[in-house]
């Protein structure tokens, strides 16, 4: 009896030993740590862009009266295609046509004046030959007569300027082109010069954006950029750069880029906003957060989510160049490879992990 006793005594004295071991070795062993991952992929290309931008004529005119005056009529606005000789506006001709008629006066005041001045030069030359004037009284009559010629000459002159105006109260098209601006109104009192209407010349277009002036230096001057209708992005052109602005708008920082374009589709009207990009060729490389690196001792490396998907390992990698959050892995990586991209450093060797529900997307590997 006593020695059964002590037999279930000794069992249940080990039974509370191992019950006491079990939650001792539970709390050792590191819990599994979630992980946020990318799948590698090989960049081959690199897309500048893209920007927005419009369609715009390469040649265009400010049209305005050649004299000052009030509008009384404004035959077209945006979008009205029109023909070479074609009245656009015009001005009231009552002015005009009063300063027509005080230089028609002119003219005839100073005609008689010239027909008197003559006839007395005449006359007093006739005198002198009969020694009944002195040379001083024929040289004042040779002087007012080359003056009232003079007038004369000088009111004629008014006068086809008088006649010119008649005919500059009436704006006409240039060229053949569309309206794209109008600046005046009808009732409006213009100076001369003033813009009434801007036609455009619709043969030749070409594309306009606006770029960074910080991305302005990394754009390739010889490039053939794509230029598609963001409306209908299967309409694309190609474009090269024409012109560059010299200088940043000093508001937004950005210069304006000409593009010019090759054989535009018709969708291609004036005013349509466009997309510009370019696509280049560049060595394959691999683009991952900033935060999938892990630097010690001088030295970049990542950690790669094992086969099983259970367990990382560190793999060391080279580092081409850093752009922003993310950077770009010249070596240490091959396509498919699964890598962390957040918490790298509190992984060991070895680190059980449990991998998130899908993969972090990393821009410029999704292809164009």
């Amino acid at each position: 009896m006593r020695h059964r006793r002590r037999a279930a005594a000794s069992i249940v004295v080990t039974a509370l030993a191992l019950g006491a071991c079990k939650p001792a070795e539970e709390a050792a062993a590191p819990p599994v740590r979630p992980v946020l991952y990318a799948i590698a992929k090989p960049v081959e290309s690199v897309r500048f862009g893209p920007f927005a931008g419009t369609v715009e004529p390469r040649y265009q005119s400010q049209l305005g009266f050649q004299i000052g005056g009030r509008v009384v009529a404004r035959d077209v606005t945006v979008g009205d295609l029109v023909r070479k000789g074609q009245r656009l506006a015009a001005l009231d001709p009552v002015v005009p046509r009063f300063a027509l008629t005080r230089a028609e006066a002119d003219v005839a005041d100073a005609r008689a004046q010239a027909e008197n001045a003559a006839a007395t030069e005449a006359r007093t030359r006739r005198l002198m030959e009969g020694g009944n004037v002195t040379q001083a009284q024929l040289d004042g009559t040779v002087a007012n007569r080359d003056t009232a010629q003079a007038r004369l000459a000088q009111a004629q002159s008014s006068l086809d300027k008088a006649r010119d105006q008649i005919g500059y109260t009436e704006l006409v098209a240039d060229f053949d082109g569309v309206v794209t601006q109008r600046s005046a109104e009808v009732g409006q009192d213009l100076t001369a010069g003033q813009t009434v209407v801007t036609v455009a010349r619709p043969e030749v277009r070409e594309a306009v954006v606006d770029i960074p002036d910080d991305l302005v230096g990394a754009m390739p001057k010889d490039g053939r950029f794509t230029v598609g209708l963001q409306s209908t992005p299967e309409i694309a052109a190609t474009g090269t750069v024409r012109e560059v602005a010299p200088f940043a708008d000093s508001s937004t920082r950005t210069r304006r880029i000409r593009l010019s374009l090759e054989n535009p589709p018709p969708a291609f009207r004036l005013g349509a906003t466009i997309t510009v990009s370019l696509m280049r060729r560049i060595a394959p490389h691999f683009i991952l957060p900033d935060t999938a690196i892990l630097s010690a001792d001088g030295h970049d490396s990542v950690w790669i989510v094992g086969a099983a998907g259970d367990a990382v390992a560190r793999r060391p990698v080279e580092i081409a160049e850093r752009r922003g959050d993310y950077v770009g892995l010249r070596s240490g990586l091959t396509a498919g490879d699964r890598v962390v991209v957040a918490g790298v450093h509190s992984l060991d060797e070895g680190r059980k992990i449990r991998l998130a529900d899908a993969p972090l997307v990393v821009p410029g590997t999704q292809g164009p």
